[in-house]
């Protein structure tokens, strides 16, 4: 069997031996909800059943450190420094968190890219409906990436945020990153990071990166439960934000009339979550620890090269994947089969993607004339002769029109 591209560093059979059901069919949802490996499973069901027998209050304090160790992995795996992590339920709480924190007011900007996830683009329309912001949107370079030079041109002193996707939900795209903080930077506007398509696939470096804030997911690349998700908040503005909303874990109540912020990234945690799945993101945040998120970034990046390419040799099939530098995410249109038709005929087939519409990102779709794609995003368990084979399903559907 042709397991594995001569480049990994990843053992895919123990990967595999890890995760059973990677052994049926093919699945190329990664980007959607991935699948969790043994130990993470392990490692809620466990905590489950140990709440069942002595309660959630006793269990929660039973792995008091191990909960702690999470956010520790967590910044471990972005270079972040210690207190920069909160955990939350997932990454659109942890983005909305940071995003409403930054105050806003009248003639203020906020800048966001094309490939915007609608629910970043929605807060930044309602915040600037509540406050008087204005909400300006980045043009890109004909490689689809933002335009540097034309951010340049845009950016003035009223620029209060930029908002940047690092990868789209909707393509294989990579959005550069230092060079939109410095020149951010430089006229004081603050950037916030949306990792959620990176994080797990893409090795970071906050330190590198630079960014005031990174929000990312747990059911994603990162292999872990639903539900998980973390915000960075870089220390040069965590003194400087007061979150939306606190409660008795992110805050305390020190008179009738007074409260002290927590002087951690723990100001943007609440105390009420679901213990078993955060300890299960630990777990998988450990496992990629060991595996090397480089190893897994070249793993995923080899089997995405593989499917784009083949996909783009068959005759009736289209990739819609913009950029110099492509992540795990590969999307596509099968001629004269709407992309919701391809995923249920791939599914009967056993082959696993899914349907990026055209409401998830408004204006990169609309500007490209797509109403959906199809989007396959391979994760470093699956075989080549998976990939081959998911190609082959896809060959067959141009066949039957």
């Amino acid at each position: 069997m042709n397991a594995t591209p001569e480049t990994d560093t990843v053992d895919v059979l123990a990967a595999r031996a890890d995760t059973p059901a990677a052994e049926h069919g093919v699945f190329l949802d990664s980007a959607g909800s991935s699948l969790p490996p043994q130990r993470v499973v392990e490692t809620v069901v466990g905590h489950l059943r140990r709440e069942a027998e002595v309660g959630g209050y006793r269990a929660a304090r039973e792995r008091s450190e191990d909960l702690a160790a999470v956010r520790t992995s967590v910044e471990t795996l972005i270079g972040a420094p210690t207190g920069t992590v909160a955990l939350s339920d997932s990454a659109t709480r942890a983005w909305c968190d940071f995003f409403y924190a930054v105050p806003l007011s009248p003639g203020d900007r906020i800048l966001v890219s094309t490939v915007e996830y609608a629910t970043n683009a929605i807060a930044a329309l309602q915040r600037a409906r509540a406050t008087g912001a204005v909400v300006d949107t980045i043009p890109v370079d004909p490689s689809g990436r933002i335009d540097l030079e034309a951010l340049e041109r845009m950016m003035d002193d009223r620029v209060a945020l930029v908002s940047l996707v690092h990868a789209p939900t909707n393509g294989g795209l990579l959005n550069p990153v230092r060079e939109i903080v410095d020149l951010a930077h430089r006229h004081g506007a603050l950037v916030l990071l949306d990792a959620c398509q990176s994080v797990g696939q893409i090795a970071l470096d906050v330190d590198e990166l630079g960014v005031d804030a990174l929000s990312g997911t747990g059911r994603k690349w990162l292999r872990g439960p639903r539900g998980t998700g973390f915000l960075h908040i870089a220390p040069s503005v965590l003194d400087t934000l007061e979150p939306r909303s606190l409660d008795l874990h992110s805050a305390s109540w020190t008179g009738p009339d007074s409260y002290t912020v927590a002087d951690d990234a723990r100001r943007f945690e609440t105390w009420e979550h679901d213990v078993a799945a955060r300890l299960g993101l630990g777990a998988a945040v450990d496992l990629l620890l060991e595996l090397g998120p480089s190893a897994v970034e070249a793993a995923v990046r080899a089997r995405a090269e593989r499917l784009r390419n083949a996909l783009a040799e068959v005759r009736g099939i289209a990739v819609h994947d913009l950029g110099e530098h492509h992540t795990g995410i590969v999307t596509f249109t099968v001629e004269g089969v709407a992309p919701a038709a391809v995923k249920d005929a791939l599914a009967d087939r056993d082959v696993t993607v899914s349907v990026s519409p055209a409401s998830s990102t408004l204006l990169d779709m609309t500007a490209r004339g797509l109403d959906s794609l199809v989007r396959a995003s391979p994760h470093y368990f699956l075989t080549l002769d998976q990939i081959d084979h998911a190609v082959d399903e896809c060959r067959a559907l141009t066949s039957q029109r």
